[in-house]
This record gives structure tokens, sequence and C-alpha cells, in this order.
């Protein structure tokens, strides 16, 4: 037999026995009175205590109604404290300021610094790509514990401040999930001649085939997404194709699927979404591999005819870097944030103009925007030349509906990086070209804002492949 202790629970197990202690204040995003609450608070703290305002601390960012206020409160819901976060400018660029943080003097411990983590969280789910704040001098070791980076000294009201920055890059793993295991994972391939693709295509998005006009592409699609929305996984795994030829500046000619599904139905959803694809950009399948009782799996290859493909290893430092990228369209159901769909609306006439932009311009490199998004693809095309990048954050073109943060880390369905001068070419409506940055000497990648600050987005090579 087995003898259980009957001696009261501790706290920390509580939650066990089926019981738990009030917290002693909840963070949320403020409502109703409880708006009038902070405002009291940072009356009593900021003009009353510390004299840092003659009469009242608010301002214009407290008639923003893109400011989102979190407080802390009790379990008798008093405000204990809060904090407000704001874009920065007319258009929201991802870039954020933390500002007015405040707690109620002989409040329980603890509510200021987890007013600051709530915000650093709020600001990440939101997108936000730099999020910054001026806090008084004496609150600074708080923030660096926290884990915050000291840009420098300043003053406000004449009393001492520090200008500090959460380090928020979700580039880096973006990149590392998607591109950076790819050198080392490859190695291998590289015994052979011309393994990879020949000098200056090697990692590029199509291969052209020596000693013709043939340009190869090949792409999987993942298996959840398969198995989730099968229409959309055969819709895709001809545009990522097609995408990497158009990048190329090759004409498609033809496909070859390798599909593989547990059941007959799902098979049938799988090929329709193919058969749609197909028939939309007049590409056909002309063969391949398909099974059924088997694990659900999509492949396609692309086969494409130029003359003249464009590399994309061929931009040099200084080249003016343009994205050209359909903005019509809307985040496909179930993939909000991560995969934005502009294609399946589109007519055929449309789909099949915008496949040939790449080869009418005419740029020194060319790629297409694939799962490492905007950022990771620039860092592709600028480590296949040899040469790092800058991305001018506020000229790049998007749609409406997409925060700056989703944008430069999704899959954009059409979207197109090209490097040097180009020829201004036609595009169906809704198709923009907008020149964004440039190639630098410098590795990496960094983005410019429009206060003139650069932070850096990605500091090496996003492959490992190296230059073409």
């Amino acid at each position: 037999m087995i003898r259980f202790d009957a001696s009261p629970v501790p706290s920390e197990l509580s939650i066990l026995a089926g019981t738990r202690p009030p917290a002693p204040f909840l963070i949320h995003p403020a409502e109703g009175v409880e708006l009038d609450g902070y405002h009291r608070l940072r009356r009593d703290a900021f003009v009353l205590e510390q004299g840092l305002f003659a009469h009242s601390d608010r301002d214009d960012i407290d008639d923003d109604p893109r400011t989102v206020v979190l407080v802390a409160t009790g379990p008798d819901g008093r405000v204990l404290g809060g904090v407000r976060l704001a874009p920065v400018g007319a258009v929201d660029l991802g870039w954020w300021t933390g500002s007015r943080l405040v707690a109620e003097r002989g409040g329980p411990r603890g509510v200021g610094p987890a007013l600051i983590q709530a915000a650093c969280a709020h600001a990440e789910s939101a997108g936000v790509l730099r999020f910054e704040a001026t806090v008084q001098q004496r609150y600074l070791p708080l923030f660096d514990a926290l884990g915050w980076q000291t840009l420098g000294d300043t003053e406000v009201a004449g009393r001492p401040h520090a200008a500090v920055r959460w380090p928020l890059n979700p580039f880096r793993a973006l990149a590392a999930a998607t591109k950076t295991f790819l050198g080392p994972a490859l190695a291998p391939l590289r015994a052979a001649d011309g393994a990879l693709g020949p000098v200056g295509f090697v990692g590029d998005d199509g291969a052209p085939v020596a000693g013709t006009d043939l340009v190869a592409a090949c792409d999987a699609i993942i298996a959840s997404m398969v198995e989730r929305d099968p229409e959309w996984a055969g819709w895709c795994s001809v545009l990522v194709n097609v995408n990497d030829l158009a990048a190329m500046g090759a004409a498609p000619v033809g496909l070859l699927d390798a599909v593989g599904a547990p059941t007959r139905a799902l098979l049938d959803r799988i090929i329709g979404g193919i058969a749609a694809a197909s028939h939309a950009w007049d590409v056909p399948v002309l063969g391949g591999h398909t099974q059924l009782g088997v694990p659900a799996a999509l492949a396609v290859t692309a086969l494409g005819r130029t003359r003249t493909p464009v590399p994309g290893g061929g931009g040099c430092a200084g080249d003016a870097i343009a994205l050209t990228a359909d903005l019509t369209g809307g985040w496909r159901p179930g993939y909000t944030g991560r995969q934005w769909d502009s294609t399946s609306g589109r007519d055929g006439t449309d789909l099949r103009a915008m496949t040939g932009l790449v080869a009418a311009m005419r740029p020194a490199a060319a790629k297409d925007v694939s799962m490492a998004g905007v950022v990771g693809t620039l860092g592709m095309l600028a480590e296949a030349g040899g040469t790092g990048a800058e991305l001018d954050v506020a000229a790049v073109p998007r749609p409406a509906g997409a925060a700056m943060g989703s944008w430069l880390t999704c899959f954009p369905g059409y979207a197109m990086l090209t490097a040097g001068a180009h020829e201004s070419v036609p595009t169906p409506p809704g198709v923009v070209t907008a020149a964004c940055g440039s190639l630098t000497r410098a590795p990496g990648v960094r983005l410019r804002w429009p206060d003139g600050v650069t932070t850096t987005a990605l500091t090496s090579s996003v492959t490992g492949l190296g230059a073409a």
C-alpha cells in the first residue's frame, strides 16, 4: 500500500491539487476605465513626483488609434502599472517605441519588469522589427538585465536618459530553418564536375543544362501542407517552379511531377491543384511518377528555355536592388503571416505575363523570393555575387493588408528581386516594381530606416554555398 502525505500542499504545487492562489497581478491590453487609471498613475509619477512635465504628460501618441496600452491589474481590478507601445511615423514600417512605463508606488514587486517583458512579447507577436525606448538612467541596469541593448545617452526634460533597443530579428531564425544548412548538406555533391550548376550559376533558382538552352528547376512541397491543403499544395508546386524559371529569364515548356498519397481521394485533390495551375500557366505536365498507399508527398521538376539565363550572382557592389511584386490577393486561409496568395485569383494572361517580366527587364542578377522571405532571398542574391546588401525598409513595395514584418519573412506568391540596371517594362495591374536598396561591399544584410539608422538582419552568408 502506498501512503500519501496528508500535509498541506506547498503553494508551488497548488495547481496540481485543484486550487490556485490569486496572482498578484495580471497584464493585458487596457480597456475602458483602465486607461483612466493608467493616466492617473502617469500624472502622479511624471508630473507631480518627478516634475518631468509641467502640467500633463499626454502627447500625440496617446491620441494615435494604433497605440497599444498594456496594464497590470490586481485581483480587485485596480491598475497597478502600465506601458504604451506605438508605431513611429504615419506609416507602420515595423518600427515601434515603448514609453510611459509606470508602476504604482508601494504596489506589488515585479510590476515594472513584467510590463517590460510583456511589451517585448507584444511587439514580437505583432511582427515588429525595431523596438526601442528612452529610459531614465537610473533604470538602465534593469533594462540591461532583461537583455536590452544600450544605444547611447540622451536627455528628456533636462534629465539623463538612455536610448535602448530590444533585439528583434526574425530573419536569422528563418534563414537557419530554410537555407543555412544547404552548404554543408550538399557539399558531397560538389565532387562531380558541374554539380549544383555551372560556374556562375551555382545554387541558382534553376540550373542551365550545359550545351543547351534548357534550364531545369525542382521544388518539393512540405508533407504537412500536402495533407492539410492538397489543392493549394498542387497549385504551389507549379507556382514555385514557374517562379524559379522566371527568375532565370526562362520560358517554361513542361513539368514532371512525383506524387504520393495514402488515399485516392487525397491524390485526386493534389492532381486537381496541379492541373489547375498547369492550365493557368499553359505549361503541360509531360510525365512523372504517381503512387497510392504511401505518405503524402509532392515534388515537381520544371523545364524552361532561354539562350541568355539571368544569374543570381551577377550583381556587384553599388548595384541598385529592386523588388517586383504582385500586391493583389491576401493571406492564404490557414497561413496568415506566412503565405501570401496573389496568384490563384489571377487569370492565365496575367500569370503568363508575370512569368516573362525578368526576361524582358534583363537585369544583372535576379532571384525569386522563396520561403526565406525578402530579406533572406536578398541575402542569397548577395552571397551569390560575393557582396552584401542594404534594404531601404520604407521603399519596399507591399500590400496594404500585410505588416512589414510579415511581408519581409513570408512566401509572397510572386516577387522578384533584381540587381543592376534593367529595362522598364509594362506589368499587369497590381504588380509593382520599386528600387529599395543596394548591394554593398560589407557582407550580410542590413535594414535602413527613415531616420538613417541601419540595423543588422543577417551577419553572414545565407546558404553557405558561396559565390556562384
